[in-house]
């Protein structure tokens, strides 16, 4: 199991466009082969602040995640082109 969150900063003009990519991008990945989570989060003391919970199968779910048509529109197209800055933390589970 595969799991990281995603971290950006946007503008906040910007919070209803990047409202809609965050919405369209969480539907069509939950319905990815291998996709177990995509839950995308405001924060809540920073509205600015995206996060973004991921979980996949395997590694191979991970990269079709990439290659998917939603991820080129909503990601790479609309959020990469609004965001500040973006971190990614790749998670541990606890067993």
């Amino acid at each position: 199991m595969i799991s990281f969150t995603v971290r950006m900063r946007f503008d906040p003009a910007d919070h209803a466009e990047v409202t809609a990519h965050l919405q369209a991008l969480q539907l069509g990945s939950r319905k990815e082969p291998g996709c177990v989570s995509y839950i995308a989060h405001f924060i809540e003391d920073d509205p600015n602040t995206v996060l973004i919970y991921e979980q996949y199968l395997d590694e191979a779910a991970v990269e079709f995640h990439g290659t998917t048509p939603h991820f080129a529109q909503h990601a790479i197209g609309g959020l990469y082109q609004k965001m500040r800055d973006r971190s990614r933390e790749a998670l541990i589970a606890i067993s």
